[in-house]
Parts: C-alpha cells; sequence; structure tokens
C-alpha cells in the first residue's frame, strides 16, 4: 500500500497519534488519509486494531483541545482571532464559530471537527465561555470519536479502493502531488482574490473612532444609534450600553423606530471591521447615509474604557492626596 503502508507498519499507533496531535494542534498535517489506511489495514490479520486507534486518535485530540480550551480561557477574545487570522475569511470564521458555539453550546463539539476550521475554534470558545472542564472533556471525546470513527469506517468499508489509490499514487506521485498542490494553490488565490475585492469595497465605508463615538454621545447634540453586529443568543454578553442587536443579514427591525437621518455605528469584534462595514453598507444602501463603522470595534472601545478607568483612577489618588494635605 506504498509509503503511508509502510509508516504504518514500522511505528504503528505512535505515528497516527503524532499525525492527529499535529493537526489538532493547528499545524497543516491533515490526519485523514493517515486514518483512511489505519482502517483499511485494520482489516488485515497484522493489522492495528480499531479501538487501539481509536484510543490513540482521542488521546490526541484531548491533549491538544485542553490546550486550546486553557488558552481560551485566560486569553479569551484575543485567542480567537489569533486563531483566525490563519483562516482566509477571519471575520466570518470568528462571526460563525461565536454564533455556533453561542446557540449550540458545548454539544457543538460533538461535530465541530467535521467542519473545516471550526474544531480549535471551539474548544477555544468553550473556555471562553467557562464551560466546565469535564462537560468540555466530555462532548470533546465524543467528538474525536465521531471525527475519527467516520475515517476508520470509511476505510474498512473502502479498503480495496484506499489499495488501489495508493497504489497510484506510489506509482504517478509526483503527478498525483503537482496535480493536487496546483489545485489548492489556484483554490487559495480565488479565495484571497475575492477577500481582496471585499476589502477593497468595505474600505469605502467611513470609520468613527471610539473617541469620537464617546464625545458624540457625551454631548447628546444629535441622536446617535449604536449597532452591534456580533454573535448573539440568549446568553448575556458585554456590549457597547444603549447598543440595539441587529444580524448581519438580518431585517432593518431594530431600526423600525430611527428614520433614514439618523446617525448609527455599527461595531463588530473582528479584523478590518468587516462585519460591521458590511452591514454599515447594506444601511447605506438601503437610505441610511449617515452611517459608520466604529474603527477597532469592540475591542477597541473596550480597551479605552479600561485605559478610561486607569486614568480615573489616578485622578481620584491625586484629590485624596491633595485634600490630604
Amino acid at each position: 500500500m506504498g509509503d503511508l503502508q509502510a509508516l504504518l507498519d514500522g511505528h504503528g499507533l505512535m505515528l497516527v497519534f503524532l499525525n492527529v496531535l499535529a493537526e489538532q494542534a493547528g499545524l497543516p498535517v491533515p490526519a485523514y488519509p493517515m486514518l483512511f489506511v489505519a482502517g483499511a489495514l485494520s482489516m488485515q490479520p497484522d493489522g492495528p486494531s480499531i479501538g487501539a486507534v481509536l484510543f490513540a486518535v482521542i488521546a490526541a485530540c484531548l491533549i491538544a483541545d485542553t490546550a486550546w480550551y486553557f488558552a481560551g480561557k485566560r486569553l479569551g477574545q484575543p485567542m480567537l482571532r489569533t486563531i483566525c487570522r490563519v483562516s482566509i475569511s477571519p471575520d466570518t470564521c470568528i462571526r460563525q464559530t461565536q454564533s455556533l458555539y453561542l446557540r449550540v453550546g458545548p454539544r457543538s463539539l460533538v461535530f465541530a471537527k467535521l467542519l473545516p476550521g471550526a474544531g480549535a475554534l471551539s474548544t477555544a470558545m468553550a473556555g471562553m465561555t467557562a464551560t466546565p472542564f469535564l462537560t468540555f472533556l466530555f462532548y470533546d471525546a465524543l467528538g474525536a470519536l465521531v471525527w475519527a470513527g467516520g475515517a476508520l469506517l470509511a476505510g474498512v468499508v473502502f479498503s480495496d479502493f484506499v489499495d488501489t489509490i495508493l497504489a497510484a499514487f506510489s506509482e504517478y506521485g509526483h503527478l498525483a502531488v503537482l496535480a493536487v498542490l496546483g489545485a489548492l494553490a489556484l483554490f487559495i488565490v480565488w479565495r484571497f482574490w475575492q477577500r481582496w475585492r471585499l476589502l477593497k469595497r468595505t474600505g469605502r465605508i467611513p470609520r468613527m473612532t471610539v473617541m469620537e463615538l464617546e464625545q458624540r454621545r457625551g454631548s447628546g447634540d444629535r441622536p446617535l444609534v449604536v449597532v452591534d453586529v456580533r454573535a448573539h443568543d440568549a446568553t448575556p454578553i458585554e456590549r457597547i450600553p444603549g447598543a440595539v442587536v441587529m444580524g448581519l443579514h438580518a431585517p432593518f427591525d431594530a431600526l423600525a423606530d430611527h428614520d433614514a437621518s439618523s446617525d448609527i455605528v455599527v461595531y463588530c469584534a473582528c479584523p478590518h471591521e468587516m462585519s460591521a462595514a458590511v452591514l454599515a453598507e447594506r444601511l447605506r444602501t438601503a437610505g441610511y447615509t449617515n452611517t459608520w463603522a466604529l474603527a477597532g470595534g469592540f475591542d477597541e472601545w473596550k480597551r479605552l474604557q479600561g485605559k478610561l478607568g486607569e486614568h480615573a483612577a489616578v485622578a481620584d489618588t491625586a484629590t485624596q492626596q491633595a485634600a490630604a494635605h
């Protein structure tokens, strides 16, 4: 069955364990081909048992995912942004992952590994939302079982087909690798071209800084509507005071009490304020011409509140010291 079978015969379960561990840790090392072959080899008398392979896979997944869990618990939203930066569409990555986990909860871990790019993100969300660790381990182990079980079962069912594919790769290996790499390169170029077009288009949407927002809100000279376009569900989530919640592609029901001349600022928690700019673009097209995206989004607003709190504490201390003298 070619080089991959030789590796499995020589190194056994340790190779499967390390392959899965590397993939779940975030390295671009796909584990499914190895699991397909392991499933096919299990049909042979001297092949690894399905139970032993599943144990190795679940152990590797729990080790890597526990690291993501505690990283998300400790670092929070910045951790999610860091993971999503490797995505071609990081804004969509953050919004969809948050929405999925907030809507389904830890049960989403059962199928998260089957969704491209959602495995590490969902485990980080489990830490961010303070999911109990034992609950996280239970659902994550189930998810690893579902994820690996599907690949191993496919290897068992299509063992003859796997043999044929591996033999073809052994004979025409260089051409097959070049074809796969070429198709992957074209896909990545196409996706980046799409993203570049979207960034260029939404870059035309005007931005309002957090300082400008706070000054406008403090002056009260003109009504200002703040719109939160982040993922939400029934779970309480911190937001800018007075903000109304609106989905990225939802109707404008939340603005029913405001006319088209209202000043509107939209914010998100995503790179380049992408989601906020997309909704602001929709609003401007619909006639709400006085619409901005908040530069830096919720994270910048939160950072500014922290600085203002520090300045206020320093000022209070100075005032108290002056009064004491």
